[in-house]
């Protein structure tokens, strides 16, 4: 069994993070979303804008409280870490701010922009191994060979305090905040923010919830917290890969049993509908892993009665994912449609289609017409057309509209 966290951490110990983690890390502002509040149900939500924080994500927190706490022999020996994306950047721009050499194992694959970013920051970036396991042994490997430090992503307490700062800085704005939601992947975030969020609200003698969202692709603390200790999963490919982890870290595991009250997953078409959502109700641009929180409200997995707030994990999105996951959360929110529709092989149908469909205000954005289908009866052609819409309803009124007129329609199929 995993031992209790309950006196691991106190308030002073995210007080002294804080006045640390300070020297780098924007206090990110705290926003409120009326039509976030209006979906749950609440007189707030509020939204931790950590997409704005300083190389655009939380991990710069814990990775440079973890850094002060290093000896200078230590620093001397330099640090290391593994990572395709936040960690990394976390890493490398707290060791620049420290003086500190820098070496990033990341995977061949990694997307360019935060290869780039890592690179700008000061780091020595390793491309290496086709997947991350073998990246991560790379970097052990390097460990072995070298003697610097391994600077872990999330299960590491030094890390976990400088996490939680992000919970210190909401309350302290919002102390009214009833239920905090929070993106868990290996823990590290949820870790410190639970903790930190916990023991302020009963310095003030009062109480505070929080629930942990995971990508259910990726949802290890699941079956860790039924099992009573961390398991391993087989993950399956999410767009949320900021949480995609297999495994909860053991101290991460005990603190997120200690401090969280639940764990609701998302699948990732309500991760692509929270990003697009928050586009376009906030004007902020947000990776899917933080829009987790907000796939959460969105999808009716949270159930909460008063003050809510979530947290934007971070904002850095390749921009390549950002166009496929617009397209996607369109489609997901059935405002991007795919019909197809079975017409007879005679003059002016296509003209009628497309009075149809303008007739109920929806536009037209591809079409395709064929007659040369095995499938198709030797009379007749499919017409593929995609529209966009306002919505569930608008499309539904679109595909009524067709069908009323005699044709056969189907949504996203072939015949």
């Amino acid at each position: 069994m995993t031992a209790s966290r309950s006196d691991a951490y106190t308030l002073a110990d995210f007080e002294a993070a804080a006045s640390i983690v300070h020297r780098v890390a924007r206090n990110t502002p705290l926003e409120s979303s009326r039509f976030l509040a209006e979906q749950l149900g609440v007189s707030k939500v509020y939204l931790k804008c950590e997409n704005l924080q300083r190389t655009g994500a939380y991990k710069l927190r814990g990775a440079y409280h973890k850094l002060t706490r290093l000896s200078p022999e230590e620093r001397a020996l330099g640090v290391v870490a593994s990572s395709a994306g936040n960690h990394a950047q976390g890493v490398a721009f707290a060791a620049r701010e420290l003086g500190i050499a820098a070496t990033i194992f990341m995977p061949l694959g990694v997307a360019l922009p935060k290869l780039q970013a890592t690179r700008r920051y000061g780091a020595e970036v390793v491309l290496e191994g086709a997947t991350f396991d073998e990246t991560q042994e790379a970097a052990r490997a390097f460990v072995e060979k070298t003697g610097a430090i391994m600077i872990p992503p999330f299960d590491d307490d030094a890390i976990i305090l400088g996490q939680g700062t992000v919970a210190l800085e909401m309350l302290e704005v919002a102390p009214e905040i009833e239920t905090l939601v929070v993106p868990i992947g290996g823990g590290g975030l949820a870790s410190g923010v639970a903790a930190a969020a916990k023991l302020h609200a009963a310095s003030a003698g009062r109480e505070l919830r929080v629930i942990g969202v995971q990508s259910e692709n990726t949802a290890s603390f699941v079956p860790s917290l039924e099992a009573g200790h961390p398991v391993t999963i087989s993950t399956k490919p999410t767009i949320a890969d900021g949480i995609a982890v297999g495994r909860p870290g053991d101290t991460t595991f005990a603190a997120v049993r200690e401090f969280v009250d639940e764990i609701v997953t998302v699948s990732d078409d309500d991760i692509a509908r929270a990003i697009v959502t928050l586009l376009e109700r906030t004007k902020l641009v947000v990776e899917p892993a933080g829009a987790a929180g907000v796939a959460a409200i969105l999808s009716g997995k949270i159930a909460a009665a008063g003050p809510t707030a979530t947290i934007l994990s971070g904002g850095n999105i390749d921009p390549l994912l950002l166009q496929r996951v617009i397209g996607h959360g369109l489609a997901a929110s059935a405002r991007y449609l795919k019909l197809r529709i079975l017409l007879p092989d005679v003059p002016g149908q296509l003209v009628r289609t497309a009075s149809i469909v303008a007739g109920k205000n929806a536009n037209v954005i591809e079409v395709i017409h064929t007659r040369h289908a095995t499938e198709l009866p030797i009379s007749d052609v499919e017409l593929e057309l995609h529209i966009e819409t306002r919505g569930v309803e608008h499309g539904q009124e679109v595909v009524r509209a067709l069908r009323d007129a005699g044709y056969v329609v189907r949504v996203g199929e072939r015949y």
